[in-house]
């Protein structure tokens, strides 16, 4: 591992003076450095620095999910930390969007999972961090009205438009034209495990993007993660033969939305009255 410094250290105070605006992003980047974020990357990625003197690629890495945090949507806009310099340090210690291009332009499959692999330990050490503070390493996930100790996985896609004719930009099913990203969240925290970006004419319910991301999501969880029980959710978009196969294989809970047509009406009907259980809507109140 690489020794990381912080580029400054933060004082928080009440008294109404030296009030700087978006200070909270000084605050990611060192909670990156703390918890080994910063330097993780930097291993993963140390063939792509050109010279020693030159930018590390792991702190080019945090500056690009920092600038995101505080609402980036362009590679140029990550030079909004630059003129801070009060917050990330000096003229020149914010990469430039050249040199931001060329790292991202950089990472092949093989450095992409040294990356992935980088984070699922960095998050692992965040959460051992909580549970010495908290006694508890990860905070209970709501479903079904209640609070449960399990780790849940949400799956769900989303529409992004694209404004000009873009790289695999496509029409979507809506009229629109972009992305179709599919993502998999940790409900517990709220975290972004993985996400696969996809064409805007991708399906709603294509099984191997939903066992793609959800391979990914697993990964982001360490070995002693996965011999908890685990809840994947889906609205109806996850429904599909292969997904709840592969799910019941490895093991996993699973809470699948599933269009109700007439004739699984009438099967369910056919139930035994045993069979039957109360049900809570998401605020914990009986479903009528």
């Amino acid at each position: 591992m690489q020794l990381t410094t912080s580029r400054t250290l933060p004082t928080i105070t009440c008294d109404g003076t030296g009030v700087v605006s978006h200070a909270g992003t000084v605050l990611l980047a060192e909670l990156a450095d703390r918890i080994g974020l910063t330097a993780a990357l930097s291993e993963a990625t140390d063939g792509l620095r050109a010279r020693r003197a030159g930018h590390d690629p792991g702190r080019v890495l945090v500056d690009v999910a920092v600038a995101i945090a505080d609402g980036a949507r362009s590679i140029s806009d990550v030079q909004s930390l630059a003129d801070q310099e009060g917050l990330h340090g000096p003229s020149g210690s914010v990469a430039s969007t050249a040199t931001i291009w060329r790292v991202l332009a950089g990472i092949d499959g093989a450095m992409l999972a040294e990356i992935r692999r980088a984070r699922a330990v960095a998050r692992d050490r965040a959460w051992l961090a909580r549970g010495e503070l908290t006694g508890s390493e990860l905070p209970g996930s709501r479903a079904a009205g209640r609070l449960i100790s399990q780790t849940v996985l949400d799956l769900d896609a989303t529409l992004v438009t694209a404004h000009s004719d873009k790289e695999g930009a496509k029409g979507t099913f809506k009229g629109g034209f972009g992305y179709h990203p599919l993502g998999a969240w940790l409900d517990n925290t709220g975290e972004a495990l993985a996400a696969v970006l996809r064409p805007g004419n991708a399906g709603s319910n294509t099984a191997t993007d939903h066992l793609q991301v959800l391979e990914q999501a697993l990964s982001q969880l360490l070995d002693r993660w996965r011999d908890k029980p685990i809840l994947v959710r889906a609205d109806g978009v996850g429904y599909s033969h292969a997904l709840i196969r592969s799910l019941s294989e490895q093991g996993l809970e699973f809470s699948i939305g599933y269009p109700v047509t007439d004739s699984v009406r009438e099967a369910i009907k056919l139930a035994s009255a045993w069979a039957w259980q109360v049900a809570c809507n998401a605020d914990g109140d009986l479903r009528e």
